[in-house]
């Protein structure tokens, strides 16, 4: 599974965890992805994208709007 949202571009990060006496050791921030099954609006195919939570509720609010998009273009 990749680890990068097709609609919003997000992907791992590198952070600090830093301990009560301030020393820092390096860590990775992983965003919120999940592998779901999708209709295309564009083609009417299902299709299993890598998608972030905020990115699924980017795509729901580009239904409600009317907005046209094609999954396997975002990738």
């Amino acid at each position: 599974m990749a680890k990068c949202c097709i609609v919003t571009g997000k992907k791992t990060t590198v952070g600090n965890n830093v301990s009560h006496s301030n020393i820092k050791t390096k860590r990775k921030l992983f965003p919120n992805l999940q592998k779901k099954r999708l209709k295309n609006p564009a083609t009417g195919r299902t299709v299993t994208v890598t998608i972030s939570t905020r990115g699924l509720r980017t795509l729901h609010k580009w239904d409600r709007e009317g907005k046209v998009y094609d999954l396997t273009a975002l990738k």
